[in-house]
């Protein structure tokens, strides 16, 4: 999966309002994270128009959490 450079620096900082494919697609590496969280966000096909709040809110999890770690994994992994 080759990652356009331009489109991972606009994606440095993961928000709720990040959609969720975008987010994967320029940090394979959080893929981890949506798994400790018991998503499986990248095979479901509202992954393509949902943004990780939207997402993670519809299961009940704590989004605020889920996004710091997410940025977490992303800075750990630069």
């Amino acid at each position: 999966m080759e990652v356009n450079e331009a489109a991972k620096t606009a994606l440095d900082e993961i928000t709720a309002d990040t959609n969720i494919i975008e987010a994967v697609q320029a940090h394979p590496e959080i893929m981890q994270v949506f798994a400790d969280y018991g998503l499986g966000c990248i095979g479901c096909m509202a992954a393509q128009f949902e943004t990780i709040g939207e997402g993670a809110g519809a299961h009940g999890l704590d989004v605020p959490a889920l996004i710091k770690d997410i940025n977490e994994c992303i800075k750990a992994n630069a």
